[in-house]
């Protein structure tokens, strides 16, 4: 269907400008000088396939227009202007299905989804030591998205699965995607998230998705893994494929609260675009109490807090002071903060420009281009 939407490259270009680019160093705001050849990593950078730019093309969903030009060596040119080394391909919104119904759209969903990671894996294989592979699984078919992790990790060996926010109208931590993220869980992966919008809120507002509501998603799909008990509200309906696993409160008394789904996927690595979305603005009631004292402290193991923590959150659209500043408040560092571009939406060189202006140290900033990512993602250590 076609949605309403302003050019995504013009939001997003006028974020980065608005970011810092043109500003002078203030106050303990670090020069790319003192950072010192960031050798970046990429966490937020799109990619895609012809047969998908083809279909986005048709559909004219919002950023379509940027693809149109999109070729590996353009990504190369624009990694090399802002000193990325490597950067972990993803797919943008919309996915692999383009309406509001996925059962129109099921079979070509999934090959859709094979044919970008086999895409994916021939520029990682093209480009040595320049891309890495954030697979697409053609969710909320939980069958066919199994399969697609087996193959993906398995044999094109790819870094971890990129995920968007919702589908349809399941959020990540709705119980009838369980078996897919105990799958990703027992493999101890790296689970790279993009938002998009959900059938409730294309045009909320009289607004393109792109201004608030793909933020706004992020921070529902937060809170959907890190609310306790909300498995078992959750998971009513069958899921598509495999059926939903067992309500989250069977065999609980009615006293108990069931652990929430971050909880129950302790060994996944969350990345979330945008800095977290609008989950800095929302943080009291999503992750409750936020006073100086609980920040300052230690969070209880599997509390809210301590899920958000270990979280990661990339720069993408957000390198400004409020948002920085305001995530780093929130999760007691940076240690947890990832350079991300949204190629081809933004460009290295931008996001790189625009942190400087943040008000990180230039130990902070080498932190983000680089080596915090390399927590999560080791084997690039050798690169």
């Amino acid at each position: 269907m076609n949605r309403m939407h302003i050019s995504r490259r013009t939001l997003l270009t006028g974020l980065a400008a608005f970011g810092g680019a043109a500003l002078a160093p203030g106050p303990g705001q670090v020069t790319q000088a003192q950072v010192s050849a960031p050798r970046r990593l990429d966490l937020h950078h799109h990619f895609g396939s012809p047969r998908w730019i083809k279909r986005v093309a048709e559909v004219k969903r919002q950023g379509w227009e940027a693809f149109q030009e999109y070729t590996p060596a353009r990504a190369l040119e624009t990694m090399d202007a802002g000193g990325t080394q490597a950067a972990f391909l993803s797919c943008t919104e919309p996915g692999v299905w383009f309406g509001d119904d996925f059962e129109k759209e099921r079979g070509e969903a999934i090959a859709l989804a094979r044919d970008m990671n086999d895409y994916g894996a021939r520029m990682v294989s093209d480009h040595k030591g320049r891309f890495g592979l954030f697979a697409v699984l053609p969710l909320p078919d939980v069958d066919a998205s199994l399969q697609e992790i087996e193959y993906a990790l398995d044999t094109l060996k790819a870094d971890g699965v990129g995920l968007l926010t919702s589908y349809g109208n399941m959020w990540l931590g709705d119980d009838r995607l369980r078996p897919v993220f105990e799958e990703l869980n027992r493999r101890g992966a790296v689970v790279y998230t993009h938002p998009t919008d959900a059938p409730c809120c294309h045009g909320l507002a009289n607004a393109s998705p792109a201004t608030l509501e793909w933020f706004t998603d992020t921070a529902r799909s937060i809170m959907s893994l890190i609310a306790e008990g909300a498995g078992a509200r959750l998971g009513g309906g069958g899921a598509l494929g495999r059926g939903a696993a067992p309500a989250a409160a069977a065999g609980r008394g009615r006293g108990d609260v069931a652990p929430s789904a971050a909880t129950r996927y302790g060994n996944i690595k969350f990345i979330w675009s945008h800095a977290g979305g609008t989950l800095i603005g929302a943080a009291s009631r999503v992750v409750g109490n936020i006073s100086a004292e609980s920040l300052a402290g230690t969070p209880p193991v599997n509390s809210r807090l301590y899920h958000v923590r270990r979280f990661y959150y990339d720069t993408a659209g957000s390198a400004n002071p409020i948002a920085m500043q305001g995530l780093k408040q929130l999760l007691g560092g940076t240690s947890h903060i990832v350079f991300g571009t949204d190629v081809p939406y933004g460009t290295s060189a931008q996001i790189g420009r625009a942190m400087e202006t943040v008000g990180f140290t230039a130990a902070e900033l080498r932190g983000v281009d680089r080596d915090n990512a390399l927590e999560i993602l080791p084997k690039w250590r050798s690169v």
